[in-house]
C-alpha cells in the first residue's frame, strides 16, 4: 500500500506509544498537520505557543518514555528551542517535527518568510544540531531509513531528534523500505570485567547504599533497580533530580542526599560516610556536589560503567543492572536511617500561612500513584524533602531548571495519562511565563490540582543574590485565582487562600472537587522553609537576609 513520507513517520511514532503530537501549526507544516489530523490513531494537541509545546512534549516523555511535537519553519522551531535544549540535557527522546520551504522555494534562494531574506535556508536545521542527537532532512528516497536511523538514535541516547520535512516532499510516496534497527548488545568480556570489579568494590565496603539516577526511570527500569535493591538487602536514596526513582515507601529507603545544599542529617551522614555509593545513573548537578570521593564512588551509566576511577565501556546500563543483580550477594549487615519527611503542619484557624505550616500539608495531600509536576523554584527545595507516596511520582526539570517549564509540561504530562491524578505546584513568578496553557487542561477535559505560591517575586532569585530586594526579583502581581475562568476553565473550583484555616478548606474541597482546581497561596513576601535558607547560607556566604521581612 502506498504511504506518504509523513504517514510513513507518524506510523513509526504512534509504534513508540506516542499518539499525541503538540504543536503550533504554520504554512509550511499544513501537510504534517492534516496528516496528523486525519490519522485516526494519533491526536493533534495545540497549544498556545511553540515553547510550550515543547514543554508539554517533555512532560508528555517523562510518563510514556517518547514525546513529539511539531513546529513551522524558522519562528516555530526557534521558539520551541529552550524546551528542546531541556529535554535533551534531561535525557527525555523527544521527536521534532518541523515543516520547511519545499525544494524548489529553498534552490531559488528567494527571500522567502520566516527566513532571514539571505537565501541560506539551512541556518535553522543548523541551530538544531547542539540540542539534538540525530537530525535529517527528510525525503521520499531516504525517509524509511533515516526514520529508523534517527528513532534508534532517541533510544540510544534519551534525546530528541529532529525531523524536517520539505512543503513537497512530505505528502509524496516512500521509496524504499528500512527494518528497525536493534539496540545495540553490551560487550560481554567488558560486562564481566565491569560486574566484576564493581562486586570486588562493594565486597570491600563495611557500608554501601545505592542511589538510582532518572535514566533509569527513563528507560523504565524501575522495577529491575527495586529487584537490585530487594536481592542486595542495601540501603538506597537519591538525589533530589532523581527522587521517586525509587519506591520511597520501600523499607531500605533513606531519603534525599543533597549534597552541599543539604541540611545535614542522618541520610546526609550516611551517604556521605559510606565505603560504597553505588549510582545507577545517577549525576549531580552544581546544586549538589557534595563531600563523596570519586575513588568510592561506582556509577552504571548509560553505555558504560565507572568504578571508582576505571572505566569499562560499551556495556548497556539494563544488561548491567541485570548482571549485578544476578551476581551480588544479599548483605544484611548494612542499616541505613529512616526518612523523615516534613513533620507536623504547623498553624490553624487565621494563623497565616507559613512554611511549617504549606509544605507539610503538601506533603499529606498527595496519595499513592499521583503525578506531581513541581517548579523548580523556592517550593521545590522543600518538597524533595516530602515523603511521596507508593505508585506516585515526582518530576522537576533541576539540570536545565528553566522556570515556566513546569505548567505546560505538566499538560503534556496530564494528556499522557489522564486517568491518573495531576498535581502542579509552581510560584507566581514561574507561573507567569507560561500561564496560557491553564486553558488547555480545560479545552482537553484535564481535571488538574494546581497550587500557585505568591510569595510577591522570585523567591529563588532572592534567596541566591546578594541583593535580594533588588527590582529585578519583583513582578506585577496578578490576581491569580480569576485566571481559570478566563482562560476557559469556567467550572473549575478555584480560590485564594491566605490563612491556614481557608487553606485546609481548600485542601478539603480539592479532594472531592470532580472539577479542575486551581488555589492560590499567599505567604510573606520572604517566608521560607529551613531548606531555602540553609541554601542561602551557602551560596550567598557573609551575606544576610532579614526573613522576618
Amino acid at each position: 500500500m502506498a504511504i506518504t513520507v509523513i504517514e510513513y513517520v507518524l506510523g513509526r511514532l504512534q509504534d513508540l506509544g506516542i499518539t499525541d503530537i503538540f504543536g503550533i501549526p504554520g504554512d509550511f507544516s499544513f501537510p504534517i498537520n492534516d496528516a496528523i489530523c486525519n490519522d485516526q490513531n494519533m491526536r493533534w494537541i495545540g497549544c498556545c505557543n511553540e515553547l510550550n509545546a515543547a514543554y508539554a512534549a517533555d512532560g508528555y516523555a517523562r510518563i510514556r518514555g517518547f514525546g513529539a511535537l511539531c513546529t513551522t519553519y524558522g519562528v516555530g522551531e526557534l521558539s520551541a528551542l529552550c524546551g528542546i535544549a531541556g529535554s535533551y540535557a534531561e535525557n527525555l527522546p523527544v521527536f521534532h517535527l518541523v515543516g520547511i520551504p519545499g525544494q524548489a522555494m529553498m534552490e531559488s534562494r528567494g527571500k522567502v518568510h520566516h527566513t532571514l531574506g539571505n537565501g541560506e535556508f539551512d541556518l535553522f536545521y543548523k541551530m538544531s544540531e547542539p540540542v539534538a542527537c540525530a537530525r535529517a532532512i527528510m525525503t521520499p528516497e531516504n525517509c524509511a531509513s533515516e526514520t529508523e536511523r534517527l528513532i534508534a538514535a532517541a533510544c540510544y541516547n534519551r534525546q530528541p531528534v529532529y525531523m524536517a520535512f520539505p512543503l513537497d516532499y512530505a505528502t509524496m510516496q516512500v521509496l524504499g523500505r528500512a527494518e528497525p534497527i536493534p539496540a545495540p548488545l553490551s560487550d560481554p568480556t567488558s560486562l564481566s570485567a565491569a560486574v566484576d570489579a564493581m562486586l570486588a568494590m562493594l565486597s570491600r565496603a563495611n557500608t554501601a547504599v545505592i542511589m538510582p539516577g532518572n535514566i533509569t526511570s527513563r528507560l523504565g527500569l524501575k522495577d529491575q533497580v527495586m529487584a537490585l535493591i530487594n536481592s542486595s538487602g542495601l540501603p538506597c536514596a537519591t538525589i533530589a533530580s532523581d527522587k521517586t526513582d525509587v519506591d520511597e515507601t520501600h523499607p531500605n529507603f533513606i531519603g534525599i542526599w543533597s549534597g552541599r545544599m543539604g541540611i545535614p542529617d542522618a541520610a546526609q551522614t550516611f551517604v556521605e560516610g559510606a565505603d560504597c555509593v553505588l549510582g545507577l545513573g545517577a549525576y549531580m548537578t552544581d546544586f549538589f556536589f557534595g563531600k563523596i570521593d570519586r575513588a568510592k564512588t561506582i556509577n552504571i551509566e548509560l553505555h558504560a560503567v565507572r568504578v571508582g576511577q576505571a572505566v569499562f565501556r560499551n556495556i548497556q546500563l539494563a544488561d548491567a543492572l541485570a548482571e549485578l543483580t544476578r551476581r551480588l550477594p544479599k548483605r544484611t549487615d548494612v542499616k541505613g536511617p529512616k526518612p523523615v519527611g516534613l513533620g507536623e503542619p504547623e498553624g490553624k484557624g487565621n494563623d497565616p500561612i507559613t512554611a511549617h505550616a504549606l509544605y507539610p500539608r503538601w506533603e499529606r495531600f498527595l496519595k499513592p500513584s499521583d503525578i506531581l509536576i513541581q517548579e523548580t523554584g523556592s517550593s521545590a527545595f522543600p518538597m524533595f524533602c516530602a515523603r511521596m507516596p507508593k505508585g506516585s511520582v515526582f518530576h522537576n526539570q533541576l539540570l536545565w531548571a528553566a522556570i515556566g517549564w513546569a505548567t505546560p509540561a505538566a499538560f503534556g504530562a496530564a494528556i499522557a495519562d489522564p486517568k491518573r491524578r495531576l498535581v502542579l505546584i509552581t510560584g507566581e513568578g514561574a507561573h507567569q511565563m507560561t500561564v496560557q496553557e491553564i486553558g488547555q487542561f480545560g479545552r482537553y477535559g484535564l481535571k488538574p490540582i494546581i497550587f500557585v505560591l505568591n510569595n510577591n517575586g522570585y523567591l529563588i532569585e532572592r534567596v541566591l543574590c546578594k541583593h535580594p530586594d533588588m527590582e529585578y526579583n519583583d513582578i506585577t502581581q496578578w490576581n491569580y485565582h480569576q485566571l481559570p475562568a478566563a482562560l476557559g476553565c469556567s467550572d473549575w473550583f478555584t480560590t485564594r487562600v491566605t490563612t491556614c484555616g481557608e487553606l485546609d478548606a481548600a485542601l478539603a474541597r480539592a479532594e472531592s472537587s470532580g472539577t479542575g482546581v486551581y488555589i492560590e497561596i499567599v505567604t510573606k513576601k520572604y517566608d521560607t522553609h529551613p531548606t531555602m535558607k540553609h541554601i542561602h547560607e551557602v551560596v550567598a556566604g557573609n551575606v544576610r537576609i532579614n526573613w522576618d521581612r
